[in-house]
């Protein structure tokens, strides 16, 4: 391996627009996007979010995932080195008019989330009859 594969990768803290009116921290999860003909498939890493964690909304085309870490002191236990940060995920994208926005799908799994966008079926074209009176 090389020294650039090795590089520890830090989190990035989510900033926000406007006046927080809650004290919480934010991370931007780390995504991979890739399409196919018939969908759009988005990968967001969420390490420590459960599949309860998890929301997905969809308002005005914008297509906002969250996560929330339950966040459990250890019991009976002296913590003597926290590099771990409490705080969420949040990301938000904007979906495109090709995207069929009923269908869309979202699953949860070792930390990864997995949301399918599929494509709007092209019209197909058609014969229209004319109707006299």
């Amino acid at each position: 391996m090389t020294e650039k594969e090795m590089q520890i990768q830090q989190k990035k803290e989510l900033q926000q627009a406007g006046e927080p009116t809650k004290q919480e921290k934010f991370y931007v999860p780390a995504v991979d996007i890739f399409e196919t003909a018939e969908a759009v498939h988005v990968l967001a890493e969420m390490p420590g979010v459960a599949k309860d964690g998890v929301q997905v909304q969809l308002e005005e085309g914008t297509l906002t995932i969250r996560g929330d870490i339950a966040q459990r002191p250890p019991e009976g236990e002296t913590v003597l080195l926290r590099e771990f940060e409490p705080g969420g995920y949040l990301r938000k994208f904007s979906v495109a008019e090709t995207i069929d926005q009923e269908r869309i799908e979202a699953k949860m799994a070792d930390g990864v989330l997995t949301l399918v966008l599929p494509k709007v079926e092209p019209a197909k074209p058609r014969r229209i009859e004319v109707k006299g009176l």
